[in-house]
């Protein structure tokens, strides 16, 4: 326990700042350097998006019977500041038996996801990355500091927008 018999708050969310030579080595193909903006706010953020990446939770209480669990829905905001800079801020999980927090230990998920968006912001033609893998349940959200933030969508909102736009786009072709 933290001083004055308090139980210890650990953090619902965390930046990756050792994942930026994985963004800065996927950004050099289109000629985009930036820099990671290490401190976590919205002021100055000229663009962000809420979006979804994958990646493994481990269980730290030693009395919980978890093994640990992977996610294909860890939720991240992802945010661009003026002068090449960006940040990306990735919400916890909590443990389903034990209810404590994790946080995560992520794949190549996350710098393809923030790559993804740098270079839509930036003007660069993109291809929405596929999904790989097949979740093996449903997202519970009373376990996800992202859902409780009001920054998990449970669907791929990039994807789904972007699909919805070409098929307005061919209906109305159709019509005309």
């Amino acid at each position: 326990m933290a001083p004055g018999g308090k139980k210890k708050a650990f953090a619902k969310w965390s930046m990756h700042q050792a994942l930026h030579s994985e963004v800065s080595s996927l950004l050099v193909e289109s000629g985009l350097e930036f820099t990671f903006h290490s401190e976590d706010t919205e002021i100055g953020c000229i663009n962000d998006r809420d979006s979804n990446i994958m990646g493994r939770f481990t269980c730290h209480t030693s009395t919980c019977s978890s093994n640990g669990w992977s996610s294909k829905m860890i939720a991240i905001t992802i945010r661009e500041y003026s002068g090449q800079r960006y940040n990306a801020r990735v919400y916890h999980q909590r443990c389903k038996s034990c209810k404590r927090l994790s946080r995560p230990l992520l794949d190549d998920s996350y710098a393809e996801r923030v790559v993804y968006w740098l270079k839509k912001w930036s003007g660069v033609q993109v291809v929405k990355p596929a999904f790989s893998g097949h979740s093996k349940g449903p997202h519970d959200r009373n376990l996800c500091e992202g859902c409780k933030a009001g920054h998990c969508s449970q669907e791929d909102d990039d994807f789904f927008s972007e699909r919805f736009n070409r098929f307005v786009s061919s209906e109305s072709s159709a019509i005309d």
